[in-house]
């Protein structure tokens, strides 16, 4: 899954900045209910993340059975919070 084109489908838009409040929780919204419906584990990676980065991500436990998953989930937070300006 393109960054990019996750950002279109769910909120219209590619630029974060330019996302209004309203498309944002409709966005993340729809993002729940793909994510609990997706039986792929790259394409579950991928919708957690996105929703990692816009705040609404839910419990690693919750989302990802297998342990590589979570671990994986654990790395990509703290490449990001490394990656955040201070």
């Amino acid at each position: 899954m393109d960054f990019d084109d996750q950002m279109r489908r769910y909120f219209g838009t590619a630029d974060m900045e330019a996302i209004a409040p309203p498309a944002l929780a409709s966005g993340i919204e729809r993002m729940g209910v793909d994510l609990g419906m997706e039986q792929d584990r790259g394409r579950r990676f991928a919708l957690w993340s996105l929703m990692y980065l816009v705040g609404a991500a839910p419990d690693l436990d919750v989302v990802f059975k297998n342990a590589e998953d979570r671990d994986a989930a654990r790395d990509f937070m703290d490449l990001m919070d490394k990656a955040a300006p201070e």
